[in-house]
């Protein structure tokens, strides 16, 4: 690499791929969905043969609701947030779940990382702002994640502004 080009000048210090958590895998996904599907099926058919048809139809609809909102999570699970801090540049990268990023990027030395705590739940939010704009960071993380993200990202902003 040659120091006069500068391309190691660029290089970020600090770099981090947040993802939202989800607790059911795809099996569990497919088995939660079979045990619900069984279920419904069995008192539905059973309501229905009775002759109390309506709630019969209310345990299919139940299943589609279900089925839906545990669609959506998984859809929502696909956003993720590209964050890095280099001498030059702090950038951040979100993903939506369609895909869609929006980029943000902030002078190091004049962005200001700003965490909301509560005294019992800790860190409630995490900004970054500088030059005029800002942006939130990491709003899908949980507790402790945010705890150690802050306290890695924090770190990495201090180290470069102390480089001056």
């Amino acid at each position: 690499m040659d120091q006069g080009s500068g391309e190691g000048f660029d290089r970020p210090i600090f770099a981090a791929e947040l993802t939202p958590y989800r607790s059911l895998g795809r099996t569990g996904f497919r088995v939660v969905l079979c045990l619900c599907g069984a279920v419904c099926l069995v008192y539905g058919g059973f309501f229905l043969v009775t002759g109390a048809y309506p709630i019969g139809l209310f345990f299919g609809l139940d299943f589609i609701g279900l089925y839906v909102a545990l669609k959506l999570s998984y859809r929502s699970g696909r956003a993720r947030e590209e964050v890095s801090v280099s001498r030059t540049n702090v950038l951040i990268r979100k993903f939506s779940p369609a895909g869609r990023m929006v980029e943000h990027r902030f002078n190091p030395f004049w962005a200001r990382f700003r965490v909301k705590r509560h005294q019992e739940f800790g860190i409630t939010s995490m900004y970054v702002t500088g030059e005029g704009h800002g942006t939130d960071v990491g709003s899908f993380l949980n507790p402790d994640d945010r705890e150690s993200f802050a306290k890695a990202f924090g770190g990495a902003l201090s180290t470069i502004k102390q480089r001056i």
